[in-house]
């Protein structure tokens, strides 16, 4: 959603300057005139600022902190102790500044009539979506400390989820900067004092050797290409994710690189378990999951493949033989798990088993992706040396051959 600058007065005759992220201008004025302010100017940012913006508001409020308020809520209520009270005791007793005054927010929101998920909904930069939906869904069914309950624990998952992603990744990257350093070493400090001794030979130099002396000279001149081709590259890639006419197509490369496909593979087929469980658990009927599943995924093969999952239940279809028309994308064991659950009426409790299954394969996957990748960096590590190593030993060959004729 998209930020907008207010400027408004409070009962008090006072300026009061804010940001708010919401869905349109209407929705915004509605919002802040609901908090008692008298709206003098709205502006909507740019979209490019969004993202900043976004960050700015959120800088220092960490995921803990909102799963420890969820956890705390959920128990406050359980006690029988009034929403507003709760929250105001949580904030009061908070270390985290940023999120005190959040709260605060959210508290005098509800204060002045608005619903507990409207005032959450005000600062979404903060409080997922799934969040927002699920303490919708208990304010209508009265169950808000079970509905936070289980919030906490699938943020938790979901960070858990992330983790994995972050150490998996981690190995490859140090690797992969290890050897560019290594590389550039030997271009720009080593290769130039033998090219050196190369070109004082009377001796026509191999095609090989050329190369590396031209890739020295290169490298020495223009070092910084090294860092700034792949920063390109990485613009690129997010530039082309972004557009909505190319993202489905590298998304759908990204599935099939060899060991990103595994990662990507478990970390979509766990996030997908993990919300469809937690959602099914609230009560919230399946279609209305998948809209969200579908804006949560940022995956357009799978989000694509949601959106027809979604389309063939509308017509009457069971949730596994939708999700069946899908098979490269979802395996058997999802088939067969979400089957039984609709056979047997606990499909929350399949979807949480396949939830931690997959969570475990992504563990797993983490801690040997070190062994896994060793292999594809010793044969580019080998690969780039054993050139300079022929490079550097084929003109001495060449001048011990001419002075043995000699």
């Amino acid at each position: 959603m998209p930020f907008f600058t207010y400027k408004a007065i409070n009962s008090d005759g006072e300026l009061i300057k804010g940001i708010v992220e919401d869905i349109d201008e209407t929705s915004v004025y509605d919002n802040v005139s609901s908090s008692g302010l008298h709206i003098l100017k709205i502006q909507k940012s740019h979209s490019f600022a969004d993202f900043y913006l976004k960050k700015i508001r959120s800088w220092g409020i960490k995921t803990s902190i909102v799963i420890e308020f969820a956890s705390n809520l959920a128990v406050m209520l359980r006690a029988g102790l009034p929403l507003v009270t709760s929250i105001s005791d949580i904030a009061m007793t908070t270390d985290n500044k940023r999120f005190r005054a959040r709260l605060l927010e959210v508290k005098r929101n509800i204060e002045l009539g608005s619903s507990f998920s409207s005032a959450l909904s005000a600062h979404g930069d903060i409080f997922p979506e799934i969040f927002i939906n699920l303490v919708s869904v208990g304010e209508e069914t009265g169950r808000l400390d079970e509905s936070l309950s289980e919030v906490a624990v699938h943020i938790q998952r979901m960070e858990d989820l992330k983790s994995v992603m972050i150490r998996a990744l981690m190995y490859p990257v140090f690797a992969l900067i290890g050897t560019m350093g290594a590389l550039l070493f030997w271009l720009i400090y080593v290769l130039p004092k033998m090219t050196s001794l190369f070109t004082s030979m009377d001796v026509k130099l191999p095609a090989l050797t050329q190369f590396l002396i031209l890739a020295s000279s290169f490298s020495q001149e223009h070092w910084y290409v090294y860092f700034a081709a792949p920063a390109v590259i990485y613009i690129f890639i997010v530039l082309l994710s972004r557009r909505e006419s190319t993202k489905y197509y590298v998304d759908a490369v990204k599935l099939k690189i060899p060991v990103l496909k595994l990662l990507l593979f478990n970390k979509f087929l766990a996030l997908f378990a993990e919300q469809l469980r937690i959602l099914v658990t609230a009560g919230v009927t399946i279609d209305r999951s998948l809209d969200i599943m579908i804006n949560v995924i940022n995956n357009s093969v799978f989000k694509k493949a949601l959106v027809d999952i979604k389309e063939n239940i509308l017509l009457g279809s069971r949730i596994s033989e939708s999700v069946k028309r899908h098979e490269d994308l979802f395996p058997n064991l999802v088939i067969r798990m979400i089957s039984i659950g609709e056979s047997t009426g606990n499909l929350n409790e399949q979807l949480n088993y396949l939830s931690e299954y997959y969570l475990k394969k992504l563990d797993d996957i983490s801690q040997k992706m070190g062994k896994m990748i060793e292999p594809i960096i010793i044969m580019i590590i080998g690969s780039i040396f054993l050139i300079i190593i022929l490079g550097l030993m084929a003109p001495i060959y060449d001048l011990i051959s001419e002075i043995g004729k000699k």
